[in-house]
């Protein structure tokens, strides 16, 4: 079978089926490289990248069109994973019209005045949209419980924190996702797994080019000394949250362009399996189109009659 015979989805298999994880079997954390490349160079990636950029583009439009599906895309990962970077690459060209990126920082008083779950659930993508969540509703797992004083913000009464409280979470987070699924929401999950040594690296980049300053923050040096217990909450919340309807994808985030490879193959092959398409235009409809199609012409060639009329004058 030649080259051009395959199909999308096995073209871009060696880049999302080797990084993927929807519940079955053991999860190791660890076991997961950050520098993986999958056999290919930059130059190789830069392709692909391209190539799934007008993809992506071209599906974008047809979901959007079609009004049945959204797609809700989820970033987790460690600060200088590439979360921001990956997103405005991975989406370059794409109609700004039918996407959406919210990003999840510290709640507010009035997000805390409802569950955990109520400000991912009003930034939900309408059907034909593309909800891009930058950071998410498992900042719930992750942050709030490598910092216990968080969740002592929340307003829970007491008596519901218990030791269970993060199974109990992953349980609640499963349902939710299960629930959008049922009701046509795609869901693809993204960890950017980035080295302890390489986030190092990215943070004196930051330091030392005044055009990133701005990036660096003080309290992530103060986060990079929680590393192991992140890294346990991740390990701890892939494990228990990952599906086959919303399966998380540990993707490797040392090398940016390869994280941007896996990402964006990822997103372009759930689309294609979504058989999207244009709305067909019924009969009588067309006949109008017609109809109207007609009456431009006839006005067009009316007003290249006046303006050839007032040029012999």
């Amino acid at each position: 079978m030649g080259k051009n015979s395959k199909s999308l989805a096995d073209r871009l298999k060696p880049f999302i089926a080797p990084f993927r994880y929807d519940g079955d079997g053991e999860f190791h954390l660890k076991s997961h490289k950050t520098a993986e490349k999958a056999g290919i160079d930059k130059e190789k990636g830069e392709k692909i990248i391209a190539a799934n950029r007008q993809l992506l583009s071209d599906f974008q439009e047809k979901l959007y069109a079609q009004d049945r599906w959204s797609l809700l895309l989820v970033f987790q990962g460690m600060d200088a994973a590439g979360k921001d970077s990956a997103i405005e690459s991975v989406f370059e060209g794409v109609n700004p019209q039918g996407c959406e990126v919210t990003v999840f920082k510290q709640p507010t008083s009035t997000e805390l005045d409802h569950d955990y779950l109520w400000r991912a659930a009003v930034a939900l993508p309408e059907r034909g949209r593309i909800g891009i969540f930058n950071r998410s509703h498992y900042e719930e797992c992750l942050v709030v419980r490598v910092h216990p004083e968080i969740l002592g913000k929340q307003k829970l009464p007491p008596r519901l924190v218990t030791r269970d409280i993060w199974r109990d979470r992953f349980e609640d987070i499963s349902a939710f996702e299960r629930h959008l699924a049922r009701n046509g929401t795609v869901i693809l999950k993204f960890f950017l797994n980035v080295s302890r040594q390489k986030q190092r690296e990215r943070f004196l980049e930051r330091l030392e080019q005044p055009s990133k300053n701005w990036k660096f923050n003080m309290g992530d040096i103060a986060e990079r000394a929680l590393w192991a217990k992140y890294q346990a909450a991740y390990q701890d919340m892939i494990r228990h949250t990952s599906t086959r309807h919303a399966p998380w994808h540990v993707v490797p985030a040392d090398h940016k362009w390869f994280a941007r490879v896996v990402i964006g193959s990822t997103i372009v092959a759930a689309l294609d399996g979504l058989d999207l398409h244009f709305p067909k235009v019924d009969k009588a409809d067309r006949s109008e189109f017609k109809q109207v199609r007609q009456a431009l012409l006839d006005e067009g060639k009316k007003a290249a009659v006046k303006t050839g009329a007032g040029k012999a004058k």
